[in-house]
C-alpha cells in the first residue's frame, strides 16, 4: 500500500476531513485535533499498514508511524486536504485537555525537548574526548582548549538557551529572551562554579549588602526568569503604542527583568533548584540500588501517562551541576527491556502482521523511542509491558549499583553507548544493557505472551460440504472458512477493481460483486464492529476471527451518506443473511460513481489462505470466498 493509500484510509478512519480540526507531527507521531473522538474508528487506524500503534492523549489522537515515515505521512494527508496548525496552536488547544500536572509537564517538554540537541551533542564531544584519551593519545595544548569549547560552552550558555526556549514556549520575543538570558552569565558577573569552589572569586556586592553571581549552569531561574519576562513582556506590548513598540519594549522587558533575575528571582530559585538538587541525588543514591530500582521500574509507565519530560529538567540540573547524568542509565534499562519485549513477541508470534510491526518497533526502541513499542505491541497485549516493567526495574537497579551516570542526555541504549566511553564505564554500560534485555526477553517469551487461538466452529473437514451448499443456493450460515456474498449481482476480480487500494490487494484478499439488488447483507453469523456514518461500509468480526470489510462502491464516502440507509449499529450481532443496510445505485450512478461493491477480508495475513470461490452470477447465500486457517 503506497503512502497516500495510507493516508486516505486514515483519514476515513478518523472519521472524515469533517471530524478533523487540524494536524501536525512530532519525531514520531501524526497528531491530530479531532471533534469527535467517538466518530474514530481506532481498530481500523492500528491495523493500518506502517501503523505502529495508536492512542488518545493530551486532546490528540497521535497515531504512531516512526521516524522518518511521520513526515512522509503527514505531507500525505496535507496534500488530501487535513487542515494544519502550527505548534503554537496545536498545543493552545491541546493545553485544554488534562489536569494542571499533566499541562505544566506538557509546558516543560515544550522547553527543553528543543534544547536536547545540543546536550546530545555535548555528551557526544566528550565521549570522543574519552575514547581519544583512553586509546592513549596525547592531544596537543591547543586540541584540548578546542575540546573544552566543544564540551563546556552549552553549560556555560544554558541559562540563555533555557530563557530563549521559554520565551518561544510563552509567547515572547525569542531574540529579547536569548539577551537576557545572556545577560544572566555575562562575563563582567562573577562566574558561579568559580564562587562555589571556595576559590578568590567572590560574589559581587550590589548595594553593598545584595550578593550577585552568574547564573551558570542553573536551570529553574532561567526557567522562571522566562516565564515571567514572556508574560512581562506581552503585558508591555498591550499598553504600549505600535509606533513606539519597537523602541520601548525590548527596553523596558530587558531593564526590568535583568533587575528581577538577578537580585531577586535568580537567588530565590537557585536556592529552590539546588533543594530539588539535593532531593534528586538523595533518590539516586539510595542504599543497594532501590533509587535505581524505582525510577528503572516506572519511567516506562510515565512515559505512558505523557508526563515524562520532568526527566528532561531532572538531567539537565545533574548535568550542569556535575557532568553526571545518573538517570541516563537507568531511562536506558527501562527502555532496554521494553524493546527486549517486544523482541520477544516478535519471536514467539506466529502471525505475520504482528512479526512485521514488533520488529521494527523494537529496532525503534533500541535506537531511544519506545512508544512504536509501548502502543504497537506490548500495551496492547499487556502482559508484556507489566513484565518489562520488572525487567526494567532490575536493569535500573544494576545501573545504582554500578554507578553509572552518562556524560548527557536525550540519547539511550545503541547511541547511547557514546555517553559511557569517555568517563570509561562502558563495559559496566553494555552489562546493564544485556542484563535488561536477557531479563526483559525471558519474561516476555516465558510468560508474556501466547499467540490468541482462533476459535473455529466445527472441523475444516466440513468446508467443502458447505462450500458446496452455499454454491447450489442454499442458504446457510457461515460456518468456518466460508463467506457468503453480501451483495446479489455479478462477480468482479478484486484486482479488476477501478481503486488501487483493493484491487493492489493492500486491505486483503476477496472479491467484488457488481450489484444488481441494492440490499447489502450480513456474509456470515457475526458481530457489527464498524458502521460507517455515511452508511457506505461495514466492518464485521465472525466467529471464526475473520475481519470483513464491505465496502458498497467506489469513492461513495464523498456522497456523505445520500441515498444509503444502515439498518444496524456498531456492536450489533447479526445472523447470515441479515440485511445491514440498503442503498440507491441510481443515486450513486447519479453522482458519477461505480456502485461496485468490495468484500474483504482485512486481516487475511491471519490465515493459511483467503481464497473467492465464486464466478458469473451471485444470489443470496452463495458462497464468495473461502478461508482456512
Amino acid at each position: 500500500m503506497t503512502n497516500t493509500e495510507i493516508a486516505k484510509k486514515v483519514i476515513e478512519a478518523l472519521g472524515g476531513r469533517e471530524n478533523i480540526n487540524s494536524v501536525a507531527h512530532c519525531a514520531t507521531r501524526l497528531r491530530v485535533m479531532v471533534k469527535d473522538e467517538a466518530k474514530i474508528n481506532k481498530d481500523a487506524i492500528e491495523n493500518l499498514e506502517k501503523v505502529q500503534g495508536a492512542f488518545f492523549n493530551s486532546g490528540q489522537y497521535q497515531i504512531i508511524f516512526g521516524t522518518g515515515t511521520v513526515n512522509k505521512m503527514y505531507d500525505e494527508v496535507v496534500a488530501l486536504g487535513l487542515p494544519t496548525s502550527t505548534k503554537s496552536e496545536m498545543k493552545a488547544e491541546a493545553a485544554k485537555q488534562g489536569n494542571w500536572f499533566q499541562r505544566a509537564i506538557r509546558t516543560f517538554g515544550d522547553v527543553f525537548v528543543p534544547i536536547i540537541p545540543v546536550i546530545v551533542a555535548t555528551g557526544l564531544f566528550m565521549g570522543v574526548r574519552g575514547l581519544l584519551t583512553a586509546l592513549g593519545m596525547t592531544l596537543p595544548e591547543d586540541v584540548t582548549t578546542y575540546t573544552q569549547i566543544l564540551t563546556d560552552t552549552a553549560f556555560i550558555i544554558l541559562p540563555g538557551l533555557v530563557v530563549w526556549s521559554t520565551f518561544r514556549v510563552f509567547g515572547g520575543n525569542p531574540a529579547v529572551g536569548i539577551v537576557l538570558g545572556m545577560m544572566l552569565v555575562s562575563g563582567s558577573l562573577p562566574n558561579a562554579w568559580a564562587v562555589a569552589s571556595g576559590g578568590e572569586v567572590t560574589a559581587m556586592q550590589f548595594f553593598g549588602f545584595i550578593p550577585v553571581v552568574g547564573l551558570q549552569g542553573s536551570v529553574l531561574p532561567a526557567f522562571i526568569i522566562g516565564v515571567v519576562g514572556a508574560k512581562f513582556e506581552k503585558a508591555v506590548r498591550k499598553v504600549v503604542p505600535d509606533v513606539l513598540d519597537l523602541l520601548v519594549t525590548p527596553f523596558v522587558t530587558l531593564l526590568v527583568m535583568s533587575i528581577l533575575g538577578l537580585f531577586i528571582i535568580g537567588p530565590v530559585f537557585h536556592v529552590v533548584e539546588n533543594y530539588i538538587l539535593l532531593g534528586t541525588k538523595a533518590l539516586l543514591n539510595l542504599p543497594f540500588g532501590l533509587g535505581g530500582f524505582l525510577i528503572g521500574g516506572v519511567h516506562q509507565l510515565i512515559v505512558v501517562s505523557g508526563v515524562h519530560h520532568i526527566f528532561n529538567l531532572l538531567e539537565v540540573q545533574l548535568l550542569a551541576a556535575d557532568h553526571a547524568n545518573p538517570f541516563n542509565a537507568i531511562i536506558t534499562a527501562a527502555m532496554t527491556a521494553q524493546g527486549a519485549a517486544t523482541v520477544a513477541v516478535g519471536v514467539k508470534t506466529k502471525n505475520p502482521k504482528l512479526k512485521t510491526l514488533a520488529f521494527p518497533a523494537a529496532l525503534s526502541a533500541f535506537l531511544g523511542i519506545t512508544e512504536p513499542a509501548i502502543f504497537g505491541v506490548n500495551l496492547r497485549y499487556r502482559k508484556p509491558f507489566f513484565l518489562s516493567l520488572i525487567a526494567g526495574a532490575v536493569g535500573g537497579g544494576l545501573a545504582s549499583i554500578l554507578g553509572l551516570a552518562g556524560t548527557g542526555n536525550g540519547i539511550t541504549i545503541i547511541p547511547g553507548t557514546m555517553l559511557y566511553i569517555g568517563n570509561g564505564q562502558l563495559p559496566q554500560y553494555l552489562l546493564m544493557v544485556a542484563v535488561s534485555f536477557a531479563l526483559g526477553f525471558a519474561l516476555t517469551y516465558m510468560f508474556g505472551y501466547e499467540d490468541e487461538v482462533e476459535e473455529v466452529a466445527g472441523a475444516i473437514s466440513e468446508t467443502d460440504r458447505l462450500t458446496e451448499e452455499a454454491v447450489t443456493g442454499n442458504l446457510v450460515s457461515l460456518s468456518e472458512g466460508v463467506i457468503q456474498t453480501p451483495i446479489v449481482g455479478d462477480v468482479v476480480a478484486l484486482s479488476n477493481v477501478n481503486d488501487p487500494v483493493f484491487s493492489s490487494g493492500a486491505m486483503g484478499q476477496g472479491i467484488a460483486v457488481k450489484p444488481s439488488q441494492d440490499v447489502v447483507y450480513a456474509p456470515a453469523d457475526a458481530e457489527v464492529t464498524i458502521v460507517f456514518p455515511t452508511g457506505h461500509a461495514y466492518g464485521l468480526r465472525t466467529t471464526n476471527g475473520a475481519e470483513i470489510l464491505i465496502h458498497v462502491g467506489i469513492d461513495t464516502v464523498s456522497m456523505n451518506g445520500e441515498g444509503f440507509n444502515q439498518k444496524v449499529n456498531q456492536g450489533d450481532k447479526v445472523k447470515a443473511g441479515d440485511v445491514l443496510g440498503t442503498f440507491d445505485s441510481a443515486k450513486i450512478a447519479a453522482a458519477g460513481l461505480d456502485n461496485t461493491t468490495m468484500v474483504i477480508v482485512t486481516n487475511t495475513a491471519d490465515f493459511a489462505s483467503v481464497n473467492p470461490v465464486a464466478s458469473g452470477s451471485v444470489a443470496k447465500g452463495d458462497a464468495i470466498i473461502e478461508v482456512k486457517a
